[in-house]
Order: structure tokens, then C-alpha cells, then sequence
């Protein structure tokens, strides 16, 4: 083998093992996007058109119920006030659910190998992965914002454009990495299901998306503090409208450390094959 190698050094051949495309494998990393983001706009009516047309109607209704005769949430109309949660509500859903559904249906159909086989490092393959499911969550903030501009008692700004961009990339980025972690643990739709009901959904319904917590007990308030998607949420609100119910740079800090968590822990499994290396 060493005579081997020797053979290939003078032939300008790469030593057996090196890494022979860069740093960087762009073309792959390319390519894992492309199929990330392809996924959902062939089926843009399941995955872009119905979340959208599901977060109008929940402002519709919630307009409707709670709404009436003028009723105003931090001195401005409830529509406005409600309209940036549910925006960033339909973006932790769906990014959370791009990469979850990815992972877990290569893994049911025994495909995964597609994806491991590649040379894509664990930090391209996180990349990829997170990528895709921020394009995802993006895009469906997008359509549901475009939407509401159509609404009546709904202007959304922006009043401080740093704030809408960076807690709509921090939402985004931290429901893809959730969802890669339950698509590898997951090992039926059961399971991803199960996250979704009873973490994510209720994380996001319990997080000031349609109250402002100042009405809430001092218990409550401290449960929802605790709660990331609240300082997403609120944060985002604040860029849109200029309101907020936290400190902003407590949500700043505190969603940037989990992010950086959730993004090592990411990195690890790939890293180790963890229940996708057989």
C-alpha cells in the first residue's frame, strides 16, 4: 500500500483517503438544497398554498370571535396585532415539518443511503437540511404576510426591519434543526406526529401568538418567558408593528444559544450516524 502511494505521489495522483474537492463540497451542498426545496414546490398546493390558506382562516376566525366592535390589543387593532404571530406560526410548522418528513421518509423507504453516501461532511449535510427547511418556513411567511396585507385593520410595517429579519431566520433555522432530530430519532410517522402534537403545536399556541401575556398571571407570564417561540414571536411582532411584551435583547441571546445547541447536537449526529448508520 505504501509502494502504491508512492506511485501516486509521482504521478500527481491524490493519497488514498485525501479529500480531493475542497473545503467546501459546493456542488453537493448544491445539490442537497436543490433537492431539499424541489421536495415542497412539486407539491406547492400540500405544502406552500394549504398552510397559508389555513393561517388566513385562523386569523378570519379569530378576527371574527375576538375581534368584534373594535377591539384593540396594545392600543391597536387586534388584526394587526394578531397577524405577525400567526406569520411566524406558519413558519415554525412548516420548516419544522420539511426537514422532519425529509429524513424520516428516506429513512422509511431506505433511501437515506442517498444522502449519506454522498462526500458531504456532517456540517454540509446540516447546511443542506437546515436550508431547505428555512426556504420552506420563508416561503410561507411570505405568502401568508402578502395575504394579510389584503386585510382590513392589518399594515405591517415594517417598523425596524432588523427585527423581522433576524427572528424570522432564527424561527426558521431553529424548527429545521428540531425537525432533522425528530426525522433521525423518529422511526415512524407516529413518532414525528407525536413531536408535532405535543411539543411543537402547543409551544406555539401557548406563546403570546394571539394575547399579549401582560394579561396573564405572573405564572403564566413566567411559563411563557421561558418559552423560545414567545421571543420569536414577539420579536418578530416588534419588527412588524414596533410592539413587544419582552426585552428584545434577551430574546436575541436566548434564542441564539439554543440555536447554537440545537445546531452542535445536529452536527454530532451527523457526525456519528447516529440511527442512520446501521
Amino acid at each position: 500500500m505504501s509502494n502504491l502511494s508512492q506511485v501516486q505521489r509521482q504521478e500527481g495522483y491524490p493519497a488514498l483517503g485525501s479529500r480531493v474537492i475542497g473545503r467546501v463540497n459546493w456542488l453537493g451542498l448544491y445539490t442537497l438544497y436543490s433537492r431539499e426545496t424541489r421536495r415542497f414546490i412539486k407539491v406547492w398546493a400540500q405544502t406552500l398554498a394549504a398552510p397559508a390558506v389555513t393561517t388566513i382562516l385562523f386569523m378570519v376566525i379569530f378576527t371574527l370571535a375576538l375581534g368584534g366592535r373594535g377591539r384593540m390589543v396594545a392600543d391597536m387593532p387586534y388584526a394587526q396585532f394578531l397577524a405577525p404571530g400567526l406569520m411566524v406560526m406558519a413558519m415554525l410548522q412548516n420548516a419544522f415539518a420539511n426537514t422532519s418528513s425529509s429524513l424520516l421518509i428516506s429513512k422509511v423507504q431506505g433511501n437515506i443511503v442517498d444522502t449519506l453516501m454522498p462526500p458531504l461532511s456532517a456540517t454540509e449535510l446540516t447546511l443542506g437540511y437546515v436550508a431547505g427547511g428555512v426556504t420552506r418556513g420563508l416561503a410561507v411567511g411570505a405568502s401568508v404576510g402578502l395575504a394579510f396585507m389584503f386585510m382590513p385593520d392589518v399594515d405591517l410595517g415594517p417598523a425596524n426591519v432588523w427585527a423581522v429579519i433576524y427572528f424570522a431566520l432564527t424561527a426558521c433555522v431553529m424548527l429545521s434543526l428540531l425537525g432533522v432530530l425528530t426525522g433521525v430519532w423518529a422511526e415512524k410517522f407516529d413518532h414525528a406526529a407525536a413531536i408535532t402534537n405535543f411539543v411543537i403545536a402547543p409551544l406555539s399556541l401557548l406563546s403570546g401568538t394571539f394575547y399579549s401575556i401582560s394579561r396573564l398571571s405572573e405564572n403564566w407570564q413566567a411559563f411563557s418567558k421561558a418559552n423560545p417561540f414567545f421571543y420569536m414571536i414577539d420579536g418578530f411582532r416588534y419588527g412588524l408593528i414596533g410592539v413587544a411584551d419582552s426585552d428584545l435583547m434577551t430574546g436575541v441571546v436566548y434564542t441564539f444559544a439554543i440555536n447554537l445547541v440545537l445546531a452542535i447536537v445536529v452536527y454530532r449526529v451527523f457526525k456519528t450516524g447516529y440511527r442512520l448508520k446501521a
